[in-house]
């Protein structure tokens, strides 16, 4: 009996050194790290990407969690050494921001923390617009090239281009504007096509403009301004000119048709030859030498619309040498 119980304590020694030693072997987890497998933490919409979570030490088996804003996304477990690896889909803007791991194993108060990992969403550039203020232009002339992104995560690198060769240094915006650069037309050769390239930090995300080309302004010679004022003088002088026919010419014609012819000697007589209801007609008698006189026969219109009367000579009869004349009639 005393043998037995001998052996019994025997066992139970050998038993506590044993699980002595095994947990003496197992390792405390150190800290994890989190990465991205693509190398980068700028991504773009409906992008795929990869994290990895992995303690450098510690004894397995262990189980990684992933959180997003201290929110579960997913759990591993590793019976090895191994990462673990996370898999995500970047499908809207809440998909990004800051992520962290958990690592534990069964030794007590064996979880670890990794630090924090942000994405950054990135937004292409858009196709850039290359324009100028003038799309003429001649030589000796300074003009202005704009190239601009709509869309885009800023800075945005600019690149402007003259036949396919860059003319200037790349101009690096921070800000939603246009990069503009000032180009001197020598000669020629300087109407060429020009384009601009727009890029941001995205990898392989370039775009390229529509092609501008500058056209040769005409010189104006300087005879064209002293033809554009003679034609100018010319226009008013017509204008006057039709402007004072029914304003001053015939008002002052009808007036002199209007009025009775006065004799130039003031020795004249005037008899009636006849007269009716519509008209009156008088002769005027004007001696010129001793042997002489001319008659002018002067008919009076009553007007009774405009209520004036107006004479017209009609004729000239010459009597010469005492003749005796018959009686005066009017032609009409």
């Amino acid at each position: 009996m005393f043998f037995f119980t001998l052996l019994l304590f025997s066992y139970s020694q050998t038993s506590q050194q044993i699980q002595n030693a095994t947990a003496d072997c197992r390792e405390i987890l150190s800290n994890p790290r989190l990465t991205p497998l693509h190398g980068t933490l700028d991504v773009v919409m409906n992008q795929n990407v990869s994290l990895s979570c992995h303690s450098d030490s510690g004894s397995p088996p262990v189980r990684y969690t992933l959180f997003k804003h201290s929110q579960k996304v997913s759990a591993l477990n590793r019976t090895d050494l191994n990462p673990a690896l996370f898999n995500l889909t970047i499908n809207s803007a809440s998909d990004v921001g800051e992520y962290k791991c958990k690592a534990e194993n069964e030794i007590s108060n064996g979880e670890k923390y990794s630090r924090s990992l942000n994405f950054t969403l990135k937004e292409p550039v858009s196709k850039p617009v290359l324009s100028s203020p003038n799309s003429q232009a001649k030589k000796g002339q300074n003009v202005t090239l704009s190239c601009l992104s709509e869309k885009g995560s800023l800075p945005i690198t600019y690149t402007f281009f003259k036949d396919k060769q860059s003319i200037q240094a790349p101009v690096k915006m921070q800000n939603r504007e246009a990069a503009v650069i000032s180009v001197l037309i020598k000669s020629s050769s300087d109407f060429g096509m020009y384009k601009c390239k727009a890029e941001n930090r995205l990898r392989n995300n370039t775009k390229y403009s529509n092609s501008f080309n500058f056209t040769l302004a005409e010189e104006r010679s300087n005879s064209q301004p002293l033809i554009i004022s003679l034609g100018l003088i010319l226009l008013l002088l017509a204008i006057g000119l039709a402007l004072a026919i029914p304003f001053f010419i015939i008002p002052s014609y009808k007036a002199k048709k209007c009025k009775r012819p006065m004799s130039s000697t003031g020795h004249t007589s005037i008899e009636k030859v006849e007269e009716s209801e519509d008209r009156i007609t008088y002769a005027e008698i004007e001696p010129v030498q001793p042997e002489e006189e001319y008659v002018n026969l002067s008919v009076i219109r009553r007007d009774e619309q405009e209520n004036r009367s107006c004479a017209t000579i009609y004729s000239k009869v010459l009597i010469r040498d005492g003749a005796q004349a018959g009686p005066l009639h009017s032609p009409e």
